[in-house]
């Protein structure tokens, strides 16, 4: 039915907001300062104050600065908190996250072309082709992505690959590179429509990588094969490692297996069944690498196998919708943070699995969980170490209280001997592949 908003539809309206005590006085206060500082209720901060019954020591915050390298960050920290723990590392120690930040870009490079091949014979018009060419590839990931990276490539220090401009501000190189693959993908469906040989085609896209590798060298130079490693450790003890190579590095100072770490989700939407795998199609980057994979489960397991492994004094890589209801400055995540509705007088509540369906939230963000305060052994907030420096929260680090992480947190990795017995068994599971637009598919 078409129905056109009238004089007397208008009318309403007016005598509506007419009738609303103190209109006059919102008004004024929201168009002076804007929704979310008229709708804080400050009560949020106070009981956010950043005191945790677990605190884990994870030395300084990291920082991202322009780039999108979040997932990154965050799992690259999980392991130097470890890499602190075992060998006394100074505070400010980091990971390289501009060596795996060349090796995901190559990677994403390489596995779009595999599908641009794979779609070549459907047109441009197609969804899968249009979600593909939308964003040939980005600064984003999943767990899984870094764990095939490092799976390949190994890990370095800072001090071997240490931060470029571009690294740090990835804008210029990511237009650049999709401009390329874009030009590309035309090529390679040229190809392909003019029926070319395999080997034909195989050479036209070595020929691209080679071009990439060189466009990704000249932006954040070229990765080491071998370096050495020294520093001084929490005893001013002066510490010598020599001709490393990042595989051995990460052998000796992570030495984790990392096929022991898994992705939990909780994505209470009607298509995805609890205590069931999914992937998502034409998500990766290294072709014949570790494959996205995730569980899905109740948020009660999702908080518990999280609390596990903080109490066993590790560190805990999670995903989440960052914007929500959130305090950048003062690094707060709380649901009670804004109170939107009381000011407005609109009932703005949806359900989790309503947020996601219909496009309102899905995950943007990975950080590391590095605490938790428990009353009567439940938790009421969480510590987070967060990748944006130090300038903002506490030091870098921010308090997200429960309610926060049931609505807006999608996503942990955690060793799977944290799960019950029943769910490691699940995780051999063949998983259900979802659409690549599912909100799952999300790149933090």
């Amino acid at each position: 039915m078409t129905k056109a908003i009238d004089s007397n539809t208008l009318a309403e309206f007016k005598k509506d907001l007419a009738d609303h005590p103190k209109h006059k006085v919102l008004e004024r206060a929201v168009t002076k300062n804007g929704i979310l500082a008229t709708a804080a209720d400050y009560h949020s901060a106070a009981a956010m104050t950043p005191v945790f019954s677990i605190d884990l020591d994870t030395g300084d915050v990291a920082n991202q600065k322009q780039s999108g390298r979040c997932w990154m960050f965050a799992a690259l920290n999980t392991m130097r908190h470890d890499i602190k723990n075992k060998f006394g590392v100074p505070k400010d120690f980091e990971l390289s996250q501009n060596y795996t930040f060349f090796w995901d870009k190559l990677e994403k490079a390489n596995y779009f072309y595999e599908n641009v091949l794979k779609t070549a014979q459907l047109p441009t018009s197609d969804r899968k082709v249009a979600w593909l060419m939308t964003t040939p590839q980005q600064d984003g990931g999943q767990w899984d992505m870094i764990v095939a990276i490092i799976q390949k490539y190994g890990i370095v220090p800072q001090s071997a690959m240490p931060e470029t401009y571009n690294s740090s501000k990835s804008a210029e190189v990511n237009s650049a590179l999709n401009l390329k693959l874009r030009k590309d993908a035309v090529k390679l469906r040229k190809l392909v429509a003019d029926k070319a040989t395999e080997a034909e085609i195989a050479t036209a896209r070595k020929t691209m990588l080679t071009e990439v590798y060189r466009l990704l060298a000249y932006s954040f130079g070229e990765p080491p094969t071998k370096f050495d490693f020294e520093y001084r450790d929490a005893d001013k003890k002066y510490h010598l490692d020599q001709n490393l190579t990042p595989q051995s590095f990460f052998k000796k100072y992570v030495g984790w297996d990392l096929d022991q770490y898994v992705s939990i989700i909780n994505g209470p939407t009607a298509d995805k069944p609890y205590n069931k795998m999914y992937t998502i199609e034409m998500l990766g980057n290294v072709i014949g690498g570790r494959q996205v994979r995730h569980l899905n489960v109740t948020m009660d397991t999702f908080r518990q196998v999280a609390l596990k492994q903080l109490e066993a004094g590790e560190s805990v890589w999670f995903g989440c919708d960052v914007g929500k209801s959130s305090d950048r400055q003062k690094g707060i995540m709380d649901t009670n943070l804004y109170k939107q509705n009381e000011l407005f007088d609109i009932d703005f509540a949806m359900s989790k699995a309503e947020r996601l369906d219909y496009g309102q939230s899905l995950m943007t963000h990975a950080m590391v969980l590095t605490g938790v305060d428990l009353v009567d052994g439940q938790p009421t907030k969480w510590k987070v170490e967060n990748s944006w420096g130090k300038k903002v929260g506490t030091n870098g680090f921010f308090v997200m209280s429960n309610n926060w992480m049931n609505e807006y947190c999608y996503q942990v990795v955690v060793n799977k001997k944290f799960l019950p017995q029943e769910l490691q068994t699940v995780l051999k599971e063949e998983p259900k592949v979802l659409a690549p637009w599912d909100p799952m598919g999300a790149l933090a």
